[in-house]
This record gives structure tokens, sequence and C-alpha cells, in this order.
């Protein structure tokens, strides 16, 4: 079964604020509920082939895995890939201009799990919505905050 996720949010930012912020993964952590760690494996700013070690906590479990920015178009979509651990995702965000001068942020994260992973995954889908929505809203929340 595939897990995929997709959920958004609208930021009174423009593009630009929001996607420099948001594409920077060590920002990650400031904005993620369950991200704990990033470390660069290849040296920033974030670019095609750029790879990164990320920690998470979730449902219950320490996840670490890698990150390749797979493809970059800046101010408008970054896509990251990981073949690692039980559950192998690619993760996408999107920006457009909505507006005047708002951001349409949307954050798709979709993979296939493999073993016990697989028997979880619709429960694991619904756990990622709640937290990838949480996670838009804290990000919504510091920007704007850092804004005004």
């Amino acid at each position: 079964m595939t897990v995929d996720v997709q959920v958004q949010t609208t930021i009174d930012m423009p593009v630009s604020a929001v996607a420099s912020f948001a594409s920077d993964p060590t920002n990650a952590p400031d904005w993620y509920t369950n991200i704990t760690s990033v470390v660069w494996q290849t040296q920033p700013p974030v670019a095609v082939g750029s790879r990164m070690d990320f920690v998470a906590h979730f449902l219950g479990r320490r996840l670490a895995y890698t990150y390749e920015v797979v493809e970059l178009e800046p101010q408008v979509r970054l896509v990251m890939r990981t073949a690692d651990g039980p559950f192998p995702m690619e993760t996408t965000y999107r920006w457009e201009t909505v507006g005047h001068g708002s951001t349409r942020m949307t954050l798709r994260n979709r993979g296939n799990p493999a073993g016990f992973s697989r028997l979880a995954a619709p429960v694991m889908e619904l756990a990622m919505r709640k937290a990838t929505t949480k996670d838009l809203a804290r990000l919504k929340t510091l920007l704007e905050a850092a804004h005004r």
C-alpha cells in the first residue's frame, strides 16, 4: 500500500521568504514537531544532490534517515527522497503566490512502507496527515510572527 499525504496552508508572506526558510533543511527542527536534528553530509546551501541526515521521532519510534535532494526549482518546488529504513519516502514542497503577496505552501509525503510498516500503513497515513498539518500550522505561525 502506498502512503500519500498532501496538506497545504496559506502563509501571509511572499514566496521568496517562505521558500527560503522552508527549503533550508537546517530549519526543519524549528517547524517539524517530529524532527529533532539535521546534519548536512554535503555543503549547504540546498541543491540537487545535497544530502542530509535527519533524526525524527514518529509513532513512538526513533527514525534516522538520509534525504537527497532530487529536484529543485527555487521558490517553486523542492523534492527530497530517502531509501533508508522501513519506509522509503519522497517529500515534496511547492510554493505559489496567492492573493497580494501571500504564499500557498503544499507539503506532500508519499512512500511505500515495507515489512511491519506496510501493515500499519493506514494508521501511519492518518498520523502523517495529522503531523504534517500541525507542522505547516507551526511554520505559518513562526514565519508570520517573525514578519510582524
